[in-house]
């Protein structure tokens, strides 16, 4: 892989992941610019960062993911899911530069009983999934060498997430309520970094929106169940309806993706979560891991 590589919000969890892909693989033309150094906000640092590096390819993890904050912060949540969006997309048609862009489940309103295809309708019941849905318009509109990957559930080894939540309050508490009617799937942000790399190494200029995130179902009742299961954690977990645990943004009920045409289209083989959880339990857990069972 000679062509150079640039990370915007390189030093966040998908970053990192990024950065360990790489390093395993011996990919050493892979450059993570922080928000500090380049902003997508920010045009002119945009620029700079790309006349230092050089890419052939512009890996977009910068976001604003504060789902609730947004709600208030809707200036704040756009400037840097839109407006950021579309400033990258503008120096990657400038400097000739392929852009792959981290979306969200949350562009769809979660409300229709089948895993959601990239054609299916697009319809956000908050604030960060409208800026989200709407920095992926300006990149359609700005550049055609672009990839926009939806993924959901986010979790890993790096950074703040829902695992390492869950891990940190079950070593903490005797009795958890989950919400278990709020149905997706959790994506083992390693999983995607190898993905967004295989995508890059494979030369395939089939530009467009793909879905991305492990394979099957869960909800975050589930999903807590098997972070405590398999890293032995021993805490009491009961099931709640949304209802019972308001939050200021609205989530979508149901928000599981169809991976199918990025399957076929690159040739990956998408892991099972509970296989990848496994997989990053054993590197965030020091205890004796149960296994997948």
């Amino acid at each position: 892989m000679m062509q150079n590589i640039v990370v915007l919000g390189g030093l966040g969890q998908l970053g990192q992941c990024l950065r360990k892909v790489a390093s395993d693989r011996g990919i050493k033309n892979v450059y993570f610019a922080s928000s500090a150094e380049a902003s997508v906000a920010d045009t002119a640092s945009l620029v700079a960062c790309f006349e230092k590096y050089k890419p052939s390819f512009a890996i977009n993890c910068a976001a604003y993911t504060a789902v609730d904050k947004a709600e208030d912060e809707v200036e704040q949540a756009r400037l840097i899911n839109k407006t950021g969006a579309g400033n990258l997309a503008a120096v990657c048609r400038q400097f000739g530069a392929k852009l792959i862009h981290i979306s969200t489940d949350f562009v769809f309103r979660g409300d229709k009983p089948h895993p959601l295809s990239e054609d299916d309708t697009t319809d956000p019941i908050g604030i960060y999934g409208l800026t989200k849905l709407e920095g992926e318009q300006l990149i359609t509109q700005l550049l055609d060498e672009h990839y926009i990957i939806r993924t959901s559930w986010l979790y890993s080894e790096y950074a703040a997430n829902f695992t390492k939540t869950m891990l940190k309050l079950g070593a903490e508490r005797d009795l958890l309520k989950i919400i278990a009617d709020q149905v997706g799937t959790p994506t083992y942000a390693i999983d995607l970094a190898v993905c967004i790399l295989d995508i890059i190494a494979s030369g395939n200029e089939s530009y467009g929106i793909y879905n991305y995130s492990n394979e099957g179902v869960a909800s975050w009742y589930d999903f807590a169940k098997a972070i405590f299961d398999i890293s032995q954690t021993e805490v009491k977990v009961l099931p709640i309806r949304t209802a019972e645990y308001p939050t200021k943004a609205q989530r979508p009920a149901y928000s599981v993706m169809d991976k199918a045409k990025i399957k076929s289209t690159f040739n990956i083989e998408i892991p099972y979560w509970r296989d990848s959880l496994v997989d990053c339990l054993e590197k965030l857990n020091p205890k004796p891991i149960k296994g997948n069972l």
